[in-house]
């Protein structure tokens, strides 16, 4: 949003960028910062500083940012204003008087920021007369007018009709509106150096405009992008299947339709015998997951089953040692005995808590196959706990069950570290002794016997009676290492007898037992939905 705000009697143009907060989304924080000259680090007066928090300053510190310490949410009766200012003069080492209290609800201290931020943040710098280099921060899908993209113009200006170049897809397009963003679009002829704004070129597929991507003139390019651009990958990856196989093109055009405004998400066609024809699909982290899921079903009306989600894995045959095999589906792990290893992601995971629950989160960690890496004691009262993680450990229920531990208190972030070697085995979920390739899953070897007895356990909960036994086992490749039977429904077939002779009860008995053999052999099990979700809730 670009705002004019008069100072002393002259007017300055200010231009204010939202980032998103969450873990999943950091790649989106590190080119708006860079996008920017200075930062306001908004830190709760109720909840002081969060891991995220810290892991957003380090990068806005990175890009040699002005900081503005900014404590809202002073007018809360839990608020703690003192002791929170405390913490960011720590933090920052800068002068308690800089802090500026805040309320957004009630207004206070906006005055006191807007003067903080032209009196303290350095104007953009940039050279007019070279050639154009802008950075995309953010681009927005409109179904009218094509792929909305917002740029920061660090060199040059760019104008209206202006045959431009985006250096990361080698593409030209022709600049057929520019304009800033107020509380609407406002198109002007030029957008110059130092400005924020917004390009409409009439692209159709959100996945062209990429954030971080450098624009440039087509004719006079310029000799170097804006550093720091990757391709956003997708850390997690799970399948998504219509309840009804009916409705698999409807589910398609859902999904497509939601690319065009998410670039990140992506996915590939992929059939299951249990589940039948549906997508596997890559996000950024189990926070896209579940946004993507309620879009689904919010926006489109789909119903739909996802099963257990797993990250990317890297596995080498004893033929190929060197080829990466990526596998981001059980079922593409390559059979045991031609398996040399297998590498997993990690990351470094922080966490801060009150240091009443120190012994509780890394006792979690710890059984997640954490190993402690740093202990920092913020304050008296306030541990910051780092531990070296796999990635997996912390996609199922984690984020919930440190919340549990902690009673809320503790903030968790992390960041990849690469990939590391892992004993992992492929457990899979036999039912009436067909293998239901949708409930497979990758575990460390140390915990598949717990887990796979765990899941038979919880599948004996939901799955419901039949006119025959159902045996539910879980097994590494022909092992059995678990079974649970869920017991048949039985007709009292010697309700009719009275007495008499032994003999006569034995043979209904008998034929009855025969008839369940027989049923059993060609009796199919229906798996209720939530058995699939069930899975991720092994703790509860």
């Amino acid at each position: 949003i670009q705002m004019e705000y008069t100072y002393k009697g002259e007017q300055y143009v200010l231009n204010l960028i939202d980032t998103p907060g969450h873990v999943d989304f950091s790649y989106e924080v590190s080119r708006s910062i860079a996008a920017c000259e200075g930062a306001l680090l908004v830190v709760d007066a109720a909840q002081s500083i969060q891991a995220q928090t810290i892991s957003n300053l380090y990068l806005a510190l990175e890009n040699d940012l002005e900081i503005i310490p900014v404590l809202n949410k002073v007018d809360l009766p839990s608020a703690n204003p003192e002791e929170v200012t405390d913490d960011i003069v720590d933090l920052l080492g800068c002068d308690p008087s800089e802090v500026i209290p805040a309320s957004a609800k009630t207004g206070l201290g906006i005055d006191e920021i807007l003067s903080a931020i032209i009196e303290r943040i350095p104007p953009p710098s940039g050279k007019v007369d070279a050639p154009l280099r802008a950075l995309i921060f953010d681009s927005v899908y409109n179904p009218f007018r094509g792929v909305e993209t917002y740029f920061r113009v660090i060199n040059g200006s760019i104008k209206k009709g202006q045959n431009i170049k985006f250096v990361a897809t080698n593409k030209n397009y022709f600049a057929d509106e520019v304009g800033t963003l107020k509380l609407k679009q406002v198109p002007k002829q030029e957008i110059k150096t130092g400005d924020v704004g917004y390009l409409i070129t009439g692209i159709k597929e959100a996945k062209e405009v990429k954030v971080g991507d450098t624009i440039t003139d087509a004719k006079h390019p310029t000799t170097e992008a804006v550093p720091g651009f990757e391709d956003v990958k997708p850390m997690v990856f799970a399948g998504i299947y219509p309840v009804d196989t009916e409705d698999y093109e409807d589910l398609r055009a859902s999904m497509e339709k939601l690319q065009l405004n998410d670039a990140s998400l992506v996915f590939t066609p992929e059939s299951s015998a249990a589940l039948g024809f549906g997508f596997r699909c890559g996000f950024l982290g189990m926070l896209h997951l579940e946004i993507i899921q309620e879009r689904l079903e919010r926006e489109f009306d789909m119903t739909v089953i996802t099963t257990v989600p797993n990250v990317s894995y890297h596995a080498y045959t004893h033929k190929n040692k060197d080829q990466v095999i990526l596998v981001n589906n059980p079922s593409d792990l390559p059979e045991p005995s031609s398996l040399d290893r297998v590498e997993e992601p990690y990351i470094k995971a922080t966490i801060i808590t009150k240091a009443d629950f120190v012994g509780p989160v890394m006792s979690l960690c710890i059984e997640k196959r954490g190993q402690i890496t740093n202990q920092t004691y913020l304050t008296t009262d306030r541990v910051e706990l780092s531990f070296d993680m796999p990635l997996a450990e912390i996609v199922f229920d984690f984020y919930d069950r440190l919340k549990t531990v902690s009673k809320g208190y503790a903030s968790f972030d992390y960041s990849p570290i690469g990939m590391r070697a892992s004993k992992l085995v492929k457990v899979d979920v036999l039912l009436n002794g067909n293998v239901v390739d949708a409930l497979s899953a990758l575990l460390h070897v140390d915990n598949a016997y717990d887990i796979g007895k765990k899941m038979c356990e919880k599948l004996k909960e939901l799955i419901p009676r039949q006119q025959f036994d159902i045996p539910i086992q879980a097994a590494i490749g022909a092992k059995i290492i678990a079974r649970e039977t869920v017991k048949a429904l039985r007709k009292d077939v010697t309700a009719k007898c009275y007495g008499g002779d032994i003999s006569r009860k034995r043979k209904l008995l008998e034929k009855q037992k025969k008839g369940k053999k027989r049923m059993r052999q060609v009796g199919n099990v229906e798996i209720p939905q939530e058995a699939f979700m069930a899975v991720l809730k092994l703790n509860d």
